[in-house]
């Protein structure tokens, strides 16, 4: 066993000749239309390609599940070549866990003998936290063909690093691939479950959404993705950065994404590639996650944020942002106005109702099922999630919350450091969370003072003219997941 030197050191891995391999016969999962055959000819030439892979694993507090993260490394059918862990502002045990699979290992796989080194460094307190631990970790790997980037909380399937590397050096245009992302649900029961649950339906909607345009994806999470070095340094030399992540931005991935964009080069999804990610159990945990991301998205649609980082309202990446935004808008303005509207025509004895207005309900149904049923690991979960109404339309609720809190943070002005808040309120710290909820019945009683202050025929005239607006912007949203439910999948599974 060793552990690497201290901060600063750099570190090179042992190399040795690799040793002659079978010929592989892989097990070919799944060809798509979408993605063809050439897939599996590329597996067959794997022997003859032996492209060097370097792999960094920032952890923060991460003792849980650190060890079934290195362990799932090791047990690729591809191993690293080195594996660097980058322990920052930790004060568990982390380090001393990983510190039991540090050192040499030689591994024997269907591709052959392999040999890799697991490297575990502690570099103490951060500032740049995360986005310090990738940069501390390039700086290791940077004479590797390949950067595996992988958080201390994911683990990935037995052949995701195969594939990864297969598609990435048959075709020197990409910069980076992402794995499809998901979570494990099996360790959860009760409201934890729900909600994971329900973040499982969320990736599955984003995977799959990059999936069907072309493969081309906004964001190279880091939670499992492998990243051309070459790509990397260009992206360094072209916005004069001596590191390739920066802290300009709260979502440090889907900035280098744009960036290795800009530079010429694809960022993809891989259709093969899986690898489960960690998972947030809370709604305090949750809430900090998801408003994170949401407001770094908002700086980086949004021009002149964060200094000298221009904003990219019309950058390719950007555009699933925007549709993501705009979808939330809508769903936040037809459900707010049918809830008003229909207690205000309760109140005055005006409502009638109307089947028509099961038609959205119905086509959101339907429109989950597919979603939940296009999952390769569903369970039974996935799909009462999506087919009872309620659980959906609830976490769908908890979203508006996000989007709203992401935006009016950004929009006060108000300097907040989003990294700091996730890690507060996955302490169990904060109450931020019951914001939303605490300001909507706030909202609610002025509205029904003020409505019980006008005359009955204003009331009748807000409603006459409330309902058909209302009316007219649920038909668009419900024609827009009829064309959803009608495209094509082309046998992807997310």
């Amino acid at each position: 066993m060793s552990i690497s030197p201290s901060v600063g050191q750099k570190v090179m891995p042992y190399s040795r000749p690799s040793a002659a391999r079978p010929e592989p016969e892989p097990e070919i999962v799944e060809p798509s239309s979408a993605f063809p055959q050439d897939f599996a000819a590329s597996l067959q030439d794997l022997s003859t390609q032996r492209a060097t892979i370097g792999c960094i694993i920032p952890a923060y507090n991460e003792e849980e599940s650190i060890a079934d993260v290195l362990r799932g490394l090791l047990e690729q059918s591809r191993v690293p070549d080195v594996i660097h862990l980058v322990v920052n502002n930790s004060n568990d045990k982390t380090v001393a866990i990983a510190s039991e699979f540090a050192g040499p290992h030689e591994i024997t796989t269907e591709l052959g003998e392999q040999f890799t080194e697991v490297f575990v460094h502690d570099i103490g307190k951060n500032p740049d936290k995360k986005v310090g631990a990738l940069n501390y970790g390039f700086a290791l790997v940077e004479g590797y063909d390949f950067l595996l980037g992988v958080d201390g909380d994911t683990v990935a399937d037995r052949r995701a690093v195969e594939f990864l590397e297969t598609e990435i050096t048959s075709d020197t245009r990409i910069g980076g691939i992402s794995a499809i992302y998901s979570i494990d649900d099996n360790p959860f029961k009760g409201f934890a479950r729900f909600l994971i649950t329900g973040q499982r339906s969320q990736f599955a909607a984003f995977n799959l959404h990059n999936l069907l345009r072309g493969r081309n994806m906004a964001v190279l999470g880091g939670q499992f993705s492998i990243f051309s070095t070459k790509a990397l340094r260009d992206v360094m030399r072209e916005n004069h950065q001596s590191t390739p992540w920066v802290k300009d931005s709260e979502v440090e991935d889907s900035l280098l994404s744009l960036q290795i964009k800009s530079a010429g080069y694809l960022t993809k999804i891989s259709p093969y590639a899986r690898a489960d990610v960690g998972g947030m159990t809370t709604l305090r945990g949750l809430d900090a996650q998801q408003v994170k991301w949401n407001y770094g998205a908002i700086e980086l649609m949004w021009p002149g944020q964060r200094g000298d980082t221009k904003g990219q309202p019309f950058h390719p990446n950007l555009r699933v942002r925007w549709l993501e935004q705009f979808s939330m808008l809508v769903n936040l303005f037809v459900r707010v106005g049918f809830v008003t509207l229909l207690a205000g025509s309760l109140s005055i004895n005006a409502f009638i109702f109307s089947p028509l207005w099961l038609i959205p309900i119905a086509m959101s149904v339907a429109l989950n099922l597919r979603m939940a049923l296009s999952m390769k690991n569903r369970d039974r979960h996935d799909v009462l999630f999506a087919g009872l109404i309620v659980p959906a339309e609830l976490y769908m609720w908890i979203r508006i919350a996000h989007f709203l809190r992401s935006w009016t943070r950004f929009l006060s002005r108000t300097k907040v450091d989003n990294w700091a808040m996730q890690a507060k309120a996955e302490r169990g710290a904060g109450i931020g969370h019951w914001t939303p909820l605490f300001l909507a019945i706030g909202i609610v009683a002025a509205i029904v003072v003020a409505w019980h202050l006008i005359p009955i025929e204003l009331q009748s005239g807000i409603l006459a003219v409330g309902w058909p607006v209302l009316g007219v912007i649920t038909v668009i949203q419900t024609l827009s997941m009829f064309m959803r439910l009608l495209r094509r999948q082309h046998g992807f599974k997310v």
